[in-house]
């Protein structure tokens, strides 16, 4: 009888314990579901009941009169400029990071613990208080109006970026490196060959994370790009609305495809995603 009532009591533990958990995802989840929907609903019908979910009647005009676009620039444009944009910025974050990591997780160079020190100080201070010189200086190098300014910081590193990298290549032995340089190969083959295929979870982990960061940027874009054909997805759903009466119907139709790369993204890389996440704890 006891371990009957003892089973009988973890069920109904676990039964709460998923209701409660069901019902918080629904809740955290339920405003991207609605603007799915209306996606779907005629304009008059989107705000007359916002609590429901599917449109009584469906219609697919709005992904048609978004996707047009504005200023006779369609939003195959806009995505095509946020790819480009995005994708590069990407490549230069793992490869930029990945670099600068090695070195100072496994080069003993004059001035390293410095370097590193300041590296950590940029992580503190506000990403508002650069703004200001950074589009003086971009201006006088004349970047302003091209998409040069989004694209050649990450080639640079990132503080964050550079210190997860860094906890993975920690843990991983030096004596592959000794065993490496026996076998003749160099620095940069040690990084190339060694251990970037053993930080693979690390790289994912920072690849997603740009992705994400630069597809959604939309401060940048409104700072340093100031012609149509060259605004990305997160600008351009700002100024659809203001180039025209407000079309909430087609506005949520083109908030919706945004959407799909980055859940595409997650969804082909959240098993390294995790992974990298949760290393990152355990070793940090």
């Amino acid at each position: 009888m006891i371990i009957k009532s003892v089973k009988r009591s973890q069920i109904v533990s676990n039964a709460l314990y998923h209701v409660i958990i069901t019902a918080f995802s629904f809740a955290m989840i339920y405003p991207l579901l609605w603007m799915i929907g209306s996606s779907f609903k005629f304009n008059e019908e989107i705000f007359v009941n916002v609590r429901r979910i599917l449109p009584t009647k469906w219609t697919i005009t709005n992904y048609t009169t978004g996707w047009a676009g504005f200023g006779g620039n369609s939003f195959a444009l806009f995505f095509k400029n946020s790819f480009f944009v995005t994708i590069l910025v990407t490549i230069g974050t793992v490869l930029s990071s990945s670099f600068i990591a090695f070195g100072f997780a496994r080069i003993r160079f004059r001035g390293r613990s410095f370097w590193f020190v300041m590296m950590i100080i940029t992580m503190l201070l506000p990403g508002q208080v650069m703004i200001i010189p950074r589009y003086v200086m971009f201006n006088n190098m004349g970047w302003v109006g091209t998409f040069l300014p989004l694209i050649i910081p990450p080639f640079f590193g990132g503080a964050f970026n550079i210190f997860l990298i860094m906890q993975f290549i920690r843990g991983i032995p030096r004596d592959m490196d000794e065993s490496a340089k026996i076998d003749g190969c160099s620095w940069y083959g040690i990084y190339w060959r060694i251990l970037l295929p053993l930080v693979v979870p690390a790289l994912v982990t920072v690849g997603v994370l740009a992705f994400i960061g630069s597809w959604e940027d939309f401060m940048g874009s409104l700072l340093y790009l100031n012609t149509p054909r060259k605004y990305t997805v997160a600008y351009a759903l700002k100024l659809f609305n203001d180039t025209q009466k407000t079309d909430y119907g087609a506005t949520f139709a083109m908030s919706a495809l945004s959407m799909v790369p980055v859940l595409i993204l997650f969804f082909f890389f959240q098993k390294q995603l995790v992974e990298g996440i949760s290393m990152q704890g355990i070793k940090g």
